[in-house]
C-alpha cells in the first residue's frame, strides 16, 4: 500500500541511488548497471557522457517512467518504489528537451491547476526573462499560445517551461538537454536563472553544451551504463579520464 503523504514532510532534495541497474525491458540488456552514488540537498549535478551512455535512462528512472530491474532511490530516506507515482512526480520538475506547451492562455500554461495568483505568475515570468516579453502582448497572463507553442520560439517556449517549474514547490530539477536547441543568448538566459532562482534545489542537468555545467557542484560522467567518473569539473580535468577528453574535443580546457 503507497503511503502518499511520506514525501511532504521538509522535502529538501536529497537523492540516493543504491545499486540501480535498469533495462528497457525483459530480455533486453541492462542499460545502466550498477549505479551507486548520493546527491545532497540543493547540489548541481551535470550529467555527461556519450551517446547510449546511460544519461536519460538516470532521470527516466528518477520518474519511473523506467522500473528497476535491481536496486532502489531513495528520495529523502523514502525509497520511490513505496509511493504513488503522482506524489511522486509532484516533487520532481523536468524541463524537456522539446518543450511542448498546450493550445490555451499562457496563464493555463503555467498555471493548470489555478493555483497561483497574478503576482505569483508575473514573478516566475521575470525570474525567466520573459516578462518584457509578455508584457508587450494585448492579453498579457490571457495571452493565446497556439498549438504546441508555435507561435513562440523554442527559447521562449523553453522559458515558459522554466517559469512553470519556477512557480512550483519543487525541490528536484531536471533538465533533460534543455537548452540543446536554442541559441547561445537563450541558453545563458536559462542557466542564469537556474543559478537564481532555484537556488537551494537540487538540479540533474543532462548537458548538451559543457560550458554550461563547468561550474556545478560535480559531474557524472556516464559510459556504457556505468559511472566512470564523478566529481567537481577541476578534479576530473585533473584527473584526465574521459572529462578531460571531452574538454579537449570541446576546446574548453582552458576554461577551468
Amino acid at each position: 500500500m503507497y503511503n502518499n503523504h511520506i514525501l511532504t514532510t521538509s522535502p529538501a532534495g536529497d537523492i540516493q541511488y543504491k545499486n540501480v541497474s535498469v533495462r528497457y525491458r525483459e530480455g533486453l540488456p541492462l542499460v545502466l548497471t550498477g549505479i551507486d552514488m548520493s546527491i545532497s540537498a540543493g547540489e548541481r549535478i551535470g550529467i555527461v557522457g556519450r551517446t547510449g551512455a546511460g544519461k536519460s535512462s538516470i532521470t527516466l528512472t528518477l520518474f519511473r517512467i523506467l522500473e528497476l530491474a535491481s536496486g532502489s532511490i531513495v528520495i529523502d530516506g523514502v525509497d520511490i518504489s513505496k509511493i504513488g507515482l503522482h506524489e511522486l512526480r509532484k516533487k520532481l520538475a523536468i524541463i524537456p528537451q522539446d518543450p511542448i506547451l498546450f493550445t490555451g492562455t499562457l496563464r493555463d500554461n503555467m498555471d493548470p491547476f489555478k493555483e497561483y495568483n497574478d503576482e505569483q505568475l508575473w514573478g516566475a515570468l521575470e525570474s525567466a526573462s520573459l516578462k518584457d516579453f509578455i508584457s508587450d502582448q494585448e492579453n498579457k497572463l490571457d495571452f493565446e499560445i497556439q498549438e504546441r507553442g508555435e507561435n513562440m520560439s523554442v527559447g521562449q517556449r523553453q522559458l515558459v517551461c522554466l517559469a512553470r517549474a519556477l512557480l512550483s514547490d519543487c525541490r528536484i530539477i531536471v533538465m533533460d538537454e534543455a537548452t540543446a536547441a536554442v541559441d547561445i543568448e537563450t541558453d545563458e538566459i536559462i542557466q542564469s536563472a537556474i543559478r537564481e532562482a532555484f537556488k537551494g534545489r537540487t538540479i540533474l542537468t543532462i548537458a548538451h553544451r559543457l560550458n554550461t555545467i563547468l561550474d556545478y557542484d560535480r559531474i557524472l560522467v556516464l559510459d556504457q551504463g556505468r559511472i566512470a567518473e564523478f566529481d567537481s569539473a577541476l578534479v576530473l580535468k585533473q584527473k584526465k579520464g574521459q572529462f578531460h577528453s571531452m574538454l579537449a574535443d570541446a576546446g574548453l580546457l582552458n576554461a577551468l
